[in-house]
């Protein structure tokens, strides 16, 4: 159990956790689960969780993301970001996910700038 340090408040949040056993500078964004049906990844569907913790195994460096946020800094930047980075695909039985590697210093700032809002 790690301690955040934060005030008990009675208030709940929900965490879905991602975990790489490899330190890499990026963090994959799943924009398709299913490819060939073109099921939406865990960036593009409606989050049943509040934050998503993307932790690196080795280094056991986690980033907490907030859900609302990261959606609407992918929405803004997705198409550049797969034009810019590419994406990766995993093979599985019978379905193939695709990801986008965004670099983590363009990804922070992104979902910093998808909390700003100009009226």
């Amino acid at each position: 159990m790690v301690s955040l340090g934060i005030a008990r408040c009675d208030r709940v949040f929900t965490v879905d956790k991602k975990i790489r056993m490899v330190d890499w500078s990026d963090i994959l964004l799943e924009q398709w689960s299913d490819e060939g049906r073109r099921s939406p990844g865990w960036v593009l569907k409606t989050l049943a969780c509040d934050f998503v913790a993307y932790a690196f195994a080795p280094s056991r460096r986690c980033f907490l993301l907030p859900g609302a946020p990261l959606q609407r800094a992918w929405r803004q930047n997705g198409r550049g970001w797969i034009q810019e980075y590419g994406q990766r695909r995993a093979l599985n039985p019978g379905y193939a996910t695709a990801s986008v590697p965004v670099p983590i210093d363009a990804l922070m700032p992104a979902i910093s700038q998808a909390m700003v809002i100009s009226v």
